[in-house]
């Protein structure tokens, strides 16, 4: 072997070396994650949609991973108490966070909200999702849109409509049923969905548009009547419940996917590890009849890059409807 040669060989064996001390705590770091409980953050009290979807991962991951899997309900603030427990956890992946799109793609529209929905926050899974159920108080006699849009227009002034949070879909969707049908439904935001449904329920409030989650069983216990659903297609759970587009109304289509969220510095090992875990647990078929029954159609699978690209398209899509609706960000409780 020349000198030459020697030099060479000697100088890759070193790279190589250096190399696999450097992946060596990777790889090491990848197996032996989580190393302590980990936390699912919603920004919704118990029993609703994204408490669902975050115990059906928690049960699977706790399961894969030998750890528990602790469900966190911080809600309020339009979700933004929630977001805020992710964006300042530390970047170690032992804290997740859950909720709709709407926590990129409408609430920073509607709410002056305190952390960059497309640098502090990153979209990992594609959980599921589904359209919004119109659904009101069993007292009212009407049964269909064009009903509940004649009585709205007998009394002025006087119709409210719930949401679970200001800034979601919950919200806006009466503001486009507002446009739409030339009606002045006002709006009354609550922390969750389970508040604004005994609300419902107890005629304080005629009006909710809600998660099929939570009102699917009041609605086949009778206690809420439904008029409509959101979406291209009707909810399999609901059958008999037209959509918007059937009753003359084709722009309010809107449909809330869940998601599973992550701090964007935590070790991209630690991400696919997770990531891993999630489609895993969803791909189970105990899982995917649980979330069938609420009416939710299976996540994407797509990648989180092109999860945040269509994020991004929403945001802009969504602010623009906002926009021409008249919609201004507004500091909370203002």
């Amino acid at each position: 072997m020349t000198r030459h040669h020697f030099r060479r060989h000697f100088v890759n064996v070193l790279g190589a070396a250096a190399l696999g001390l450097a992946l060596t705590p990777f790889a090491s770091l990848a197996q032996s994650w989580p190393t302590k409980p980990v936390r699912i953050v919603i920004g919704a009290p118990a029993g609703g949609t994204s408490d669902i979807f975050a115990r059906v991962l928690a049960d699977g991951m706790q399961k894969e991973w030998g750890q528990p899997v602790i469900v966190d309900a911080k809600p309020g603030g339009a979700g933004t108490i929630g977001v805020n427990e992710l964006v300042h956890a530390p970047a170690d992946g032992h804290t997740l966070y859950v909720a709709a799109n709407a926590a990129v793609t409408e609430v920073p529209h509607v709410i002056r909200v305190r952390y960059d929905p497309f640098k502090d926050l990153k979209p990992l899974v594609d959980l599921g999702g589904t359209g919004l159920v119109f659904v009101g108080s069993a007292s009212l006699t009407a049964t269909n849109v064009a009903e509940v849009v004649s009585y709205v227009k007998a009394n002025p002034g006087k119709v409210s409509y719930a949401s679970y949070s200001a800034g979601t879909i919950s919200h806006t969707m009466g503001l486009a049923l507002n446009k739409a049908a030339g009606i002045d439904l006002s709006h009354v935001p609550y922390k969750g969905s389970p508040p604004a449904l005994q609300d419902v329920i107890g005629g304080h409030v005629p009006l909710m548009f809600d998660g099929p989650a939570t009102s699917i069983p009041m609605i086949k216990a009778g206690r809420i009547k439904a008029f409509a659903v959101s979406g291209p297609k009707r909810n399999p759970a609901l059958p008999d419940v037209p959509t918007f587009a059937e009753q003359g109304y084709p722009s309010i289509d809107d449909v809330a996917s869940m998601v599973l969220w992550i701090r964007p510095d935590v070790p991209e090992v630690v991400q696919a590890r997770i990531r891993e875990a999630a489609l895993k647990v969803l791909a189970q078929p105990a899982a995917k009849a649980r979330l069938l029954d609420f009416g939710f159609d299976q996540g994407s699978g797509a990648a989180p890059e092109a999860l945040s690209r269509a994020l991004r398209t929403a945001y802009d899509k969504q602010g623009a409807t906002l926009r021409a609706l008249g919609v201004k960000p507004q500091d909370l409780g203002s």
